[in-house]
């Protein structure tokens, strides 16, 4: 097929050279900074498990101008969310009506604004299990695993887009699939403000409890919303808290999945952080604390977070100054919180 990547940033040229390398003419979507390396010694994709895959420039299509989007047979949206709306507009002014637009993005917003302006179009979500983080320069690496899932339809996307070395399947739940990737991409904030590696993060159990504790919350915001939460990993998603609180040793038996990961990998949220871009913060606990005001079930743990995060500290923070009171509660000079 001939795929556009609508934003190529790190999962959109990893999936990229992936599915360029599968054979076939993909087109990455985006700005200079990220195409010009790309351009100069090609794209190469690698992941924890050992897996290197180099693409030469000549085997891609590289475009900053979104009129690229008139050739597509498909198109994947990889933008973050701040991105979402202007990318909808492109494709809306550049896309025949006749492409299937996939969203592989964080969130459960991007697939509705996406569907709001493309009307026309054969829109679907699409979850991306994986964090990918640029190596070097037109490099990019897999640290963690999963398959890609998207949302059923005509045309069997799944069976074509998939590959041994990135599978995609198709699910006819998807809802449940997106809800239950936002409640684990929950921890990319955890991850961003603790200064920690996900390996490391996750074998600290104090950092473990913060995560379940916050799982649980939003887990109780959308059992009382009426939405269901399929696990993106081997654990039914209601058992996950229960499991993250287990001591260390107990844990990393019964989690290993969970910690196949890449040593050094930080999620993307990190990264932004670290870099001072905007984070897609808004799309994640901003998603809880919106659904948890109109379901009426509190929400202080992805409050906190959210207000830490739009505050961009400069040093590591640990569990207990995250759950050192309420964004909304002023600090008491009488008493320590309870919860330090």
């Amino acid at each position: 097929m001939k795929i556009v990547i609508a934003g190529a940033g790190s999962i959109g040229c990893y999936c990229g050279a992936l599915l360029a390398d599968a054979g076939h003419d993909v087109t990455l979507l985006g700005r200079a900074r990220v195409l010009d390396p790309v351009r100069a010694q090609g794209l190469t994709a690698t992941d924890f498990s050992g897996l290197h895959r180099h693409v030469s420039a000549d085997a891609l299509t590289l475009a900053e101008d979104p009129a690229c989007l008139s050739q597509a047979e498909l198109v994947i949206v990889t933008v973050k969310s701040g991105a979402t709306r202007d990318m909808a507009d492109a494709i809306a002014q550049f896309a025949p009506s006749s492409v299937p637009v996939l969203s592989w993005q964080n969130g459960m917003e991007n697939a509705r604004i996406l569907r709001a302006a493309l009307s026309d179009h054969d829109v679907r979500a699409g979850m991306v299990p994986f964090n990918v983080v640029p190596s070097e320069p037109a490099a990019f690496h897999r640290a963690t695993s999963g398959e890609v899932v998207i949302q059923g339809g005509p045309g069997a996307l799944g069976q074509r887009l998939s590959s041994s070395d990135l599978p995609v399947v198709e699910s006819d739940d998807m809802d449940a699939v997106q809800w239950g990737k936002l409640v684990i991409n929950l921890n990319n904030a955890l991850n961003a403000l603790s200064g920690l590696t996900l390996k490391d993060q996750l074998l600290n159990r104090d950092w473990r409890h913060l995560m379940a504790d916050q799982m649980d919350e939003a887990l109780t915001v959308l059992k009382a919303a009426g939405h269901s939460a399929a696990s993106t990993t081997p654990l039914p998603a209601w058992m996950t808290p229960h499991i993250l609180r287990l001591p260390t040793p107990l844990f990393t038996r019964i989690a290993a999945r969970m910690l196949t990961i890449d040593p050094s990998a930080r999620t993307s949220m990190a990264y932004d952080l670290m870099a001072g871009r905007p984070t897609e913060i808004d799309s994640l606990q901003g998603e809880i604390i919106r659904l948890g005001a109109q379901a009426g079930v509190p929400t202080p743990i992805c409050a906190r977070v959210l207000a830490l995060v739009d505050k961009a500290p400069k040093t590591a923070l640990s569990p207990a100054k995250i759950r050192l009171r309420r964004p909304t509660e002023k600090p008491s000079k009488s008493r320590k919180s309870p919860l330090t």
